[in-house]
């Protein structure tokens, strides 16, 4: 197996404590009130900390899919979230899983500076499809905004 790394930034208007909360510890009843295509979060193993396997139901070109959500750590004094895709329909067929290390911290305006550690563990020695690399970034981003929208409009 082999790890390909990948970094990303980003910035929000939304301060880092809101976004921590609404992300980490609110995500399970603010994501599925934000985004109208997400259905359902349920914990299908673990209490809620590190470990944690959550199957996360939602709509997408009118079929009911799902992704399994792992928690690998939580660091509230850092503000810092890890998790794995580890199932379901955001994990291609060439990844073992996903991994995505976040961090906030104070960005300008009193807004968040976002970074993203994205770790792609293949099953072969194999580098992740550019495509498919591009298009799960589309929709993270795409959910992230929405998100942040709804912080926005809910403050």
């Amino acid at each position: 197996m082999a790890v390909f790394t990948f970094e990303d930034q980003t910035t929000s208007p939304v301060a880092p404590s809101i976004l921590y909360k609404a992300l980490v510890k609110d995500a399970d009843n603010i994501v599925p009130k934000a985004v109208d295509s997400f259905k359902s979060v349920e914990i299908v193993e673990g209490n809620g900390g590190p470990g944690t396997i959550k199957k996360i139901s939602f709509l997408e070109d009118g079929e009911t899919k799902f992704v399994l959500h792992k928690i690998e750590g939580i660091d509230e004094a850092n503000l810092g979230y890890s998790y794995s895709i580890v199932g379901g329909a955001a994990l291609p067929n060439t990844a073992e899983k996903i991994t995505i290390d976040t961090i906030l911290s104070d960005g300008p305006n009193g807004g968040s500076v976002v970074k993203l550690s994205i770790k792609y563990h293949s099953k072969g020695d194999a580098p992740p499809n550019e495509d498919e690399l591009k298009a799960g970034k589309a929709k993270s981003d795409a959910l992230f905004k929405v998100i942040e929208a709804y912080l926005l409009a809910n403050a």
